[in-house]
């Protein structure tokens, strides 16, 4: 199938900040089109990244930038479901290819972009359909003779199973990818043998063998390379309890598939821990594993002595 056409693309690199936000709406009708949205491949999605990319590099001021952190967000509640994934896929394999092209005085808008694609993450696992939903309305409290109580007449909204392996599958993938299955996967593209027989193989012959390859070694993300830059890494490592606390993640008292959830992720996080090369990504491993909103990690309060009186002058 042709690739749908998308003239808006070099406008949302433009250095006219009209021009930008124009191509930015542009960009949104476009994506809520399902017909559109679900036919785009994953050439289409990275050169949509490409341009949101420069969207933001040229985006100046700290409220525009805020305001378009959230915008690129919010895309995945535009996308239909099957989209999302492959929309994702598209973003972290364009911040790892791009991260070390991001100078000192951009950085820190970029750092504020993945957190916020971070948090829209968690907060598609929970069903959220839109970036204005309070996803944690189930905590709503309300205040009776001054001790405020949780309304047990808010219905919690449900963890979508199939959602949360596909967010924590990703996570797996590229924000917590282990160093050793980069470098597998390097190797084992570099030690397959080329095929002699494939020139003289007739061409039907030929089409059938390419049919039958695994759709992973056609698949433009993984001609990307997988090698992850540490900063990215350890800034997620940074971020991910903060954005999984904002959605209700660490509600363990009151949500088991929560501490589920969170369980997993931590697991990825151990496994990363141990298997890294890079004693910075250890040590803030570590460091992230060691919150005290996580699990096994709740500071104890001190004991209060109690008070015995006064037992009068030592002899």
């Amino acid at each position: 199938m042709a690739s749908p056409n998308m003239p808006f693309i070099k406008n949302l690199a433009s250095s006219d900040s009209k021009i930008r936000k124009s191509a930015l709406t542009s960009l949104q009708t476009f994506l809520s089109a399902k017909h559109i949205a679900t036919t785009l491949s994953p050439i289409d999605i990275l050169k949509l990244w490409k341009g949101l990319f420069y969207a933001m590099w040229m985006c100046d001021r700290a409220i525009p930038q805020q305001t378009l952190c959230q915008e690129l967000a919010d895309l995945i509640y535009i996308l239909p479901r099957e989209s999302v994934v492959p929309w994702l896929r598209g973003f972290w394999a364009t911040m790892s290819r791009e991260w070390t092209s991001i100078d000192v005085l951009r950085m820190e808008k970029f750092l504020l972009l993945v957190r916020r694609v971070v948090g829209a993450s968690f907060r598609w696992m929970k069903g959220a359909q839109d970036g204005r939903e309070d996803v944690t309305a189930a905590t709503k409290t309300t205040k009776k003779g001054g001790k405020g109580k949780k309304d047990s007449g808010t219905e919690k909204t449900a963890w979508d199973a199939k959602r949360v392996d596909q967010i924590l599958d990703m996570l797996a993938e590229w924000a917590f990818a282990l160093d050793e299955d980069v470098k597998e996967d390097s190797e084992s593209e570099e030690s397959e043998p080329e095929n002699d027989e494939d020139e003289d193989m007739p061409q039907h012959e030929s089409l059938r063998k390419e049919k039958q390859q695994p759709q992973r070694e056609k698949d433009p993300l993984h001609l990307l390379a997988k090698k992850i830059p540490a900063g990215l890494k350890i800034h997620v490592l940074d971020i991910w309890v903060d954005e999984a606390e904002k959605v209700g993640m660490l509600d363990f008292e009151n949500d088991e598939e929560a501490l589920k959830i969170v369980q997993r992720i931590i697991e990825q996080i151990e496994e990363l821990e141990k298997r890294t090369v890079s004693p910075a990504i250890r040590v803030r491993s570590k460091d992230s594993l060691s919150d005290e909103r996580l699990p096994g990690n709740e500071k104890k309060e001190p004991e209060e002595k109690e008070d015995e009186g006064w037992g009068g002058f030592d002899n």
